[in-house]
């Protein structure tokens, strides 16, 4: 296991084209830390240069307080899980496992020892003889970790490794992967562009925007106190809703939102936290236009005159409602979160 420190790290591209800008980030040994954003964001160009894949334009990355800028990928000790599993079509899973430690002139015993603890821990005991190709996505999956898991190495990077799995399959393989790291203990850091990815598997969240850090912290500490807009928006589903302050102030009066910050334009409120009938906060005045049950729970779409864009509230099982119906929409005044549009951060 090992710690890896990122600081002022720069990525620039021919033509003068930036895709990571100065980034700092300190993962802890054993941690699993998750780099989560839209596509284009920077966050696979960031992973891929610690893992010596992309070269770096300024700043330095050290792995177990080594600096590794001018090291190949092979000489860092890492291993990485990629989304296309990268597996050699013509060699058995077995083959598959043993390559690496093969090249590195691990003794048969030993390779022997540890194939036979991945699969056992990966459950693909009875696919050791078959070829990739014989074997289901997620087979292919747990064989691509269970490569990485043989190296025993100071860290493990996963590039968007579930991206390729049908839903079931993400939501089977999330809990394996946060399970085996529990259980390894090794340094992890893991890219991803599905929040629930992002929030089930991550120790720290990194939440990342145009090849910048938006904001770093518990996946829980992310959602409830988003530093920016663009993290209210981005994480969360459904996204929080953002209400301009002047409208509602027209509407509950300005005594009520007086304490807030003086720069403070924006307010946002999860939907989660959104609720009907009486109790603390202010009322809004809601018209439903659209409900959509989610399972154990309804997402509703509501129209407040005073205020442009629909809100959406989350509400559990399937209320007795229909579209059309107007509802009394309450929001507790320690759901409220204040944003700025013009620095696009929060306010408090």
């Amino acid at each position: 296991m090992a710690s890896i420190d990122i600081k002022g790290v720069k990525k620039v591209y021919q033509g003068n084209v930036t895709a990571i800008h100065g980034i700092d980030l300190a993962i802890g040994d054993g941690e699993l830390v998750v780099l989560v954003g839209p596509s284009g964001c920077g966050k696979s160009t960031l992973l891929r240069m610690i893992a010596g894949l992309e070269t770096i334009t300024e700043g330095t990355i050290a792995i177990d307080s080594a600096v590794v800028n001018s090291r190949e990928p092979a000489e860092r000790d890492i291993a990485m899980v990629f989304q296309n599993y990268a597996l050699y079509p013509h060699m058995s899973v077995r083959q598959n496992l043993e390559y690496g430690l093969k090249n590195r002139g691990t003794p048969r015993a030993e390779i022997d020892s540890r194939v036979a603890e991945a699969a056992r821990m990966l459950e693909i005991e009875p696919f050791l003889e078959r070829k990739p190709r014989q074997l289901s996505g997620g087979q292919r999956q747990r064989v691509a970790m269970g490569r990485a898991i043989v190296r025993q190495p100071k860290a493990f990077l996963f590039d968007e490794p579930l991206s390729n799995l049908d839903a079931k399959l993400r939501g089977q393989m999330r809990v394996e992967i946060r399970r085996l790291q529990h259980r390894l203990k090794t340094t992890s850091v893991y890219v991803t562009h599905d929040q629930l990815e992002a929030m089930t598997l991550a120790d720290r969240l990194v939440v990342m925007n145009g090849g910048r850090i938006e904001q770093v912290g518990k996946p829980t500490e992310v959602y409830d106190r988003p530093a920016s807009l663009f993290v209210a928006g981005f994480i969360g589903s459904p996204p929080m809703n953002l209400i301009p302050l002047e409208a509602l102030k027209n509407i509950v009066g300005s005594a009520v939102l007086k304490d807030l910050p003086t720069e403070t334009d924006l307010i946002g409120v999860r939907p989660d936290r959104m609720q009907t009938g009486e109790g603390e906060g202010f009322v809004l005045t809601g018209t439903v236009d659209l409900i959509e049950p989610v399972g154990g729970e309804s997402h509703l779409y509501l129209h407040v005159e005073e205020i442009a864009a629909p809100l959406v509230m989350v509400m559990p099982g399937r209320p007795d409602l229909s579209e059309g119906a107007v509802v009394p929409i309450r929001l507790p005044l320690d759901a409220l979160h204040p944003f700025s549009t013009r620095t696009g951060l929060r306010t408090d």
